[in-house]
Order: structure tokens, then C-alpha cells, then sequence
């Protein structure tokens, strides 16, 4: 982890107290990562580290853009991203990691690294599907009013009475029988 040098956190020397770290993330940084997610962007990344005697809790703050490519146009743009997250690391025996925000860290380490989580934290930004905003746009005022609520799925149940109409109106035959069964 030589190349990620510069988000490294010597654990040795911390004060038990708040510690702030302002990194700027780039190309260079998402170009040292293989199969990036994201290979263009520039985002402004702050951490406040409160360091006790048993754990570390990490507060990340991430606010900038990156560059995507539109699913549907294949057009570049850019697209913001907001990102706060915590992460508690805790010292113990072993390394392991108890949950997505709970890491144990061996008490004897001296030096934390940030700079994976950081990049995880960028990715979990990353929408799934990727659109230009102008499709966004167009997409919305197609549909008409955005506040108006669509009704996707319902969980009620038929009565019998709009049941019974519905058969009336003529409904496949194939299913009259299979309706028998129910009643």
C-alpha cells in the first residue's frame, strides 16, 4: 500500500482527541485503484478522527464531482456527489470486519490507511442507472407532473361483489373454472 502513502494515519503518535484531515482526491488517486468505478473526478474529502482508549470513530465527509458516462447516450458528464459515513474501528485481537460501519483493528497497528474506504465511499455514489440530466429532464417533463403519485402496486384484495362483476363483463373461459375452485 506504498502508493496510498499519503492517507496514511499513524496511530502511534495520536493524541485520545478529535484529529481533522482535509485529502483531495483526483485522476492520479481513482488511476491507482484497478477496475476503478470511476476514472475522472476531483472531490474534496474531510475526516474527523476521535481517537479514545478502545476504538477510532472515523467521520468521512465527501463533497465533489466525478465523471460518468450515460447509460443511454454514452455522452460524459459530470455528476455530484455528497457522501457522509462513519466508520468505528475498535481495537481487538485479530482484524476482522464485524459490519459495513464496525471494523476491529489489531491493538498493535500503527498505521491506518483510509484510503480504500475512501474510495468505497466514492463508489457507493455511483448511481445504477446513469443518466445525462438532460434525459433526467426530458423524462420528467414527459411524464407530466413530477409529484404526481403512480400507483405501481396494490396490496387489497377484491370483494366478492367486484369479483362477481368482473365475471359478468366476460371473462376467459379457461379461467371461469379455475375461479370455481376458489369459491
Amino acid at each position: 500500500m506504498r502508493k496510498f502513502k499519503e492517507f496514511d494515519i499513524d496511530l502511534a503518535g495520536l493524541a485520545n482527541k478529535q484529529h481533522d484531515y482535509q485529502y483531495v482526491v483526483d485522476d492520479a488517486f481513482f488511476a491507482l485503484f484497478e477496475n476503478s468505478l470511476v476514472e475522472v473526478g476531483k472531490c474534496g474529502v474531510s475526516i474527523a478522527l476521535n481517537k479514545t482508549e478502545t476504538m477510532l470513530i472515523c467521520d468521512f465527509d465527501i463533497s465533489g464531482s466525478i465523471r460518468l458516462t450515460c447509460d443511454r447516450s454514452l455522452e460524459l458528464f459530470d455528476y455530484p456527489i455528497k457522501s457522509t459515513e462513519q466508520i468505528i474501528f475498535k481495537y481487538g485481537d485479530e482484524a476482522k470486519e464485524l459490519s459495513d460501519e464496525i471494523i476491529i483493528i489489531p491493538r498493535e497497528l500503527t498505521t491506518l490507511n483510509l484510503a480504500q474506504y475512501i474510495y468505497e465511499f466514492i463508489g457507493l455514489c455511483v448511481p445504477i442507472k446513469k443518466l445525462h440530466p438532460r434525459f433526467i429532464e426530458e423524462d420528467l417533463s414527459q411524464e407530466g407532473d413530477a409529484d404526481e403519485d403512480i400507483l405501481v402496486y396494490s396490496s387489497t384484495t377484491i370483494s366478492s361483489e367486484e369479483d362477481d362483476s368482473e365475471s359478468s363483463q366476460g371473462i376467459d373461459p379457461r379461467w371461469e373454472d379455475l375461479k370455481k375452485l376458489i369459491k
